[in-house]
């Protein structure tokens, strides 16, 4: 009862600000940066450098993002923001697009009103233990504690994954990753869950990472992508174009070093047309020709944001699996640019 409320409520400062904003890409121009909500730290995904630099899977989207409206990567205010606080932050207009490892879901979709822009990450729900625990599946875990982001899609699954297997646990409720990787060193939990990318990316953090293992289970999906507020078409489109851009670069080998050269004219159509040498994609969306150039300079096409922050160029390794490009065997597919 208390979470149908909450959802109401939301949705509700959801509707009514998604109506006042409907000009989000004017008003992005006007104050000359965009508003991107991050999460509070999770390694790979969003994160402060030891220069306070935002890097990042996720920040490389909001990157993208302001690349192709303002011309400049580096136009982005970043806003940390907790699992619980993420969505009240859109609705009210605090930031322009929330790019935090978010699951697409119904609820979320339908019920808050907001709109996501497609999916850059599918992923799975997983589970990080101490070696020294000594077990190697989830089903030994029956009794166990476990630490667990409020307000996520994580609870329900836990829930419903130990009650259809008839085991019991013992939730540890935390706020944010750091947390909840505090917590657990601590041996608050058993065992802490979140999408398998970010224990990896937690794991790789620890100090002695082979101290820590991932457990084969994944009880979940969790297509994860950027989101905006309903209400504000236009700007839900830049977006959701932006990504497909990122994505169809990477199919057609455009990449941040010969994008600038490809913009020029190519012998291919469909690069003509995204990079606006052909064509008047741009002004359907009221932007500039280069507003796809500038979003892939600002940190490459989608793998080379994928490589770069969490893939096989980064400390954390992971494979691409099916986040590859579906030429390649995976689920990355973008509509095409005409």
């Amino acid at each position: 009862m208390k979470k149908t409320v909450l959802f109401g409520a939301i949705a509700a400062v959801g509707l009514t600000a998604g109506m006042a904003s409907a000009g989000t890409l004017d008003d992005v121009k006007a104050k000359g940066e965009l508003a991107c909500g991050v999460s509070t730290g999770s390694p790979g995904f969003s994160f402060p450098d030891a220069n306070g630099r935002w890097q990042g899977f996720d920040v490389g989207f909001c990157r993208a993002l302001a690349g192709a409206v303002l011309g400049d990567g580096d136009a982005v205010k970043f806003v940390p923001l907790s699992s619980k606080t993420r969505f009240a932050a859109l609705a009210s207009g605090e930031i322009d697009v929330l790019s935090r490892n978010t699951t697409w879901t119904f609820s979320r979709d339908v019920d808050l009103k907001q709109t996501f822009l497609g999916v850059d990450y599918y992923d799975g729900q997983g589970f990080m233990v101490k070696t020294e625990l000594g077990v190697s599946s989830l089903l030994e875990m029956d009794g166990a504690t476990i630490c667990i982001q409020t307000g996520t899609t994580t609870e329900l699954n836990l829930a419903d994954y130990f009650r259809t297997n008839g085991m019991t646990y013992e939730p540890v409720p935390i706020e944010s990753n750091s947390e909840a990787q505090q917590q657990y060193i601590a041996g608050a939990c058993d065992s802490y869950t979140t999408d398998r990318s970010a224990l990896a990316g937690t794991r790789m953090a620890m100090e002695v990472p082979s101290d820590h293992m991932l457990l084969p289970e994944i009880i979940s999906k969790e297509p994860l992508g950027p989101l905006v507020r309903h209400g504000d078409d236009n700007w839900a489109d830049i977006g959701r174009w932006t990504l497909n851009a990122l994505i169809t670069a990477e199919e057609l080998g455009v990449t941040q070093a010969n994008v600038v050269e490809m913009s020029q004219g190519t012998k291919n159509t469909e690069i003509n047309r995204m990079l606006g040498s052909e064509g008047s994609l741009a002004a359907m969306l009221g932007l500039e020709s280069n507003w796809a150039v500038n979003a892939i300079l600002a940190g490459g096409n989608y793998g080379e944001i994928f490589s770069n922050n969490v893939g096989e160029n980064s400390p954390i390794g992971l494979s691409r699996g099916v986040n590859a490009l579906w030429t390649d065997g995976g689920l990355i597919y973008s509509a095409p640019f005409r």
